[in-house]
């Protein structure tokens, strides 16, 4: 904050935070959001690739990589450099890439800067184009990965697990898939990832509407025109479109929208925060002079300061670790100050508040250095703390507003009050589009515990969503007790670093590779954790809370439970290492390298 900026009184900031998240509270919480179906149903489809027909595949496998995204390509990548080669990757989608093989909307990018969010580029020698890559490039890299390390050779593309079920006798895993598959094999590790399953917005006469809709994840270029590599959508020069959702996806989808249609309503309950993205290309002759093992140095800078930790230098240099550079130099203007002054938990707390209050207030003030009309500027503002939803970070879409296409309608948290069959509905006002996009987002959680998931059965017949009843209970997020050679693969009880999933992945990826070649060497047929492990595992994680799921302040939003009860589900669902995730990589970094492999039974 500037030194003639005006005081900031923090503690009417906090009421102001609580009105606003306090209107935008729902009963229903997550059950707000339905499953497309009905005239909707095509949505859980693939646009993109038409299913080739094949004979069924059966026999036995090393290791199925269930889903084809990020997790599973890491996952593959490790198992091969580990001489593991028997690798079958099982994908709903028509190739690689998971999220970004179904984010094909207009504007589609990286919102965590490339050089830490693109897996492997040392390993692929791959160069990001720019600091922040377009979906196309990121899609591209996927491939790259599965073509460098061989996974393509076995993989099963258009093709859905309907069934997972553990085989005491032989120690395999009986997976069967909605193609006829019935492989055996003998580790799984999932990673089907929670960014997969379009959700719908459970309006009041949704399926009534009669013109066009898709959801982004199912962009119909065949009715807009243009393509995802950035071509003009020339077909909705004379179209009415009304897009729901003003998340991640819209603030990306919304400028190049707002420049092709006739007319674009954005129906918003909460704006997002959006802060400058500052994209550039990246050098090459820069890039040569990197040193050997500069990605994992740039993940472990950008690890810590995003986590309140404390560098010399901010590699990644962006909206993530801005916050923290405030921190650390708030310490040390007090320390200057005041000589011998303890820098304790509550001062730190008290330091974060205040330099996110100071961040925000920025925020706040860009949007109205930048939309011209005074209304839309003040609904766009986000009153919550930056972390409490998704922050964004784009250069377009605040002036997106500018356009004289562009209608910001602004339902003061209430959302949409109806759909029919011309329009949509809100505060008793229609408004009649052509086109209804649903920039709603994707189920959120772990994919095999909700709809759209499969049973997966484990030992003695027990299932894990029976075993997950009261919660979920791993160690390392990755491994439950009665389901032997399974690995389940998602940030939640590791490191849990949200601002760049791909971290935890390639963690993932490493831990997996390094159990299975020890358990191969070995000759061992069966890989459980311990149930004294486990509950030490969640014990721990339960002894604290890391994140926003109990902050009072936090707007409704996927990262808190949609503002619902916060009960034991929720918290395990999104438990982290107490210590953080930088000190979680160094913890299983350790612990893979001292091949005890500490809390796992090897029979």
């Amino acid at each position: 904050m500037s030194s003639d900026s005006a005081p900031i009184d923090h503690s009417a900031l906090r009421k102001k935070y609580r009105e606003e998240r306090d209107k935008r509270l729902r009963p229903d919480g997550n059950d707000q959001y339905i499953m497309p179906s009905g005239r909707y149903a095509h949505f859980l489809e693939d646009p993109y690739v038409k299913p080739v027909e094949r004979e069924p595949r059966t026999g036995e496998v090393t290791v199925v990589l269930i889903g084809g995204g990020f997790s599973g390509l890491t996952a593959g990548a490790r198992l091969k450099e580990a001489g593991v080669d028997d690798v079958c990757i099982i994908e709903g989608g028509g190739d690689v890439g998971g999220a970004w093989y179904w984010n094909r909307y207009p504007g589609a990018m990286c919102d965590t800067a490339a050089m830490i969010y693109l897996p492997l580029l040392e390993e692929t020698g791959h160069m990001p184009s720019k600091k922040y890559v377009f979906a196309p490039e990121i899609f591209g890299h996927a491939q790259n990965i599965a073509k460098q390390y061989g996974l393509y050779d076995q993989a099963l593309f258009s093709t859905q697990v309907t069934g997972l079920e553990w085989d005491a006798a032989s120690a395999r895993w009986t997976v069967r898939t909605d193609r006829g598959d019935v492989l055996r094999a003998r580790f799984v590790a999932m990673g089907t990832g929670p960014l997969n399953h379009p959700k719908l917005p459970g309006i009041p006469g949704i399926e009534s509407f009669e013109g066009h809709a898709f959801h982004t994840s199912r962009w119909d270029y065949d009715y807009t025109g243009g393509d995802a590599k950035g071509a003009p959508m020339d077909k909705l020069a004379g179209k009415r479109v009304g897009i729901i959702g003003t998340g991640a996806t819209a603030v990306q989808c919304i400028p190049p929208l707002a420049r092709a249609s006739k007319d674009l309503y954005v129906f918003q309950r909460t704006p997002s925060s959006v802060d400058e993205r500052n994209n550039h290309e990246i050098d090459p002759e820069w890039f040569g002079t990197l040193e050997k093992g500069w990605q994992r140095n740039w993940l472990e800078n950008f690890a810590t300061l995003q986590t309140g930790g404390i560098t010399d230098k901010d590699l990644v240099k962006d909206g993530w670790t801005d916050i923290a550079q405030r921190i650390r130099g708030r310490i040390m203007e007090t320390i200057r100050n005041s000589p011998g002054v303890q820098i304790d938990e509550k001062f730190l707390r008290r330091a974060f508040q205040e330099c996110d209050d100071e961040k925000m207030e920025e925020i706040r003030a860009r949007v109205e250095s930048i939309v011209e009309d005074h209304g839309a500027a003040q609904a766009l503002k986000p009153w919550y703390s930056q972390l409490c939803k998704r922050p964004c970070f784009h250069d377009e879409y605040l002036q997106a507003y500018n356009e004289p296409a562009a209608h910001l309608v602004d339902t003061d948290g209430k959302g949409v009050e109806r759909i029919d069959a011309t329009g949509v509905w809100v505060a008793g006002k229609h408004y009649e589009v052509d086109c209804l996009i649903f920039a709603s987002g994707f189920q959120f959680g772990s994919n095999h515990m909700r709809g759209g998931g499969f049973p997966v059965v484990g030992r003695d017949g027990l299932t894990l969503q029976d075993a997950w009843a009261e919660g979920m209970k791993t160690l390392h997020g990755m491994h439950s007790h009665g389901f032997p050679n399974l690995f389940i693969v998602g940030p939640s009880q590791g490191a849990n670093l949200i601002s760049n999933i791909t971290h935890n992945l390639t963690e993932a990826g490493t831990s997996i590779a390094a159990i299975v070649a020890h358990a191969l060497e070995r000759g061992a047929e069966q890989v459980e954790v311990t149930q004294e492990a486990q509950q030490a595992w969640v014990d721990m994680l339960t002894s604290t809370r890391r994140g926003f799921m109990g902050n009072p302040d936090c707007t409704p939003g996927y990262y808190n439970n949609e503002g619902g009860p916060i009960g034991q589900r929720e918290l395990l669902g999104g438990a982290g290492y107490p210590k953080g995730p930088v000190a979680y990589f160094k913890y299983i970094d350790k612990w893979r390298r001292s091949g005890e492999f500490e809390g796992l039974e090897f029979r």
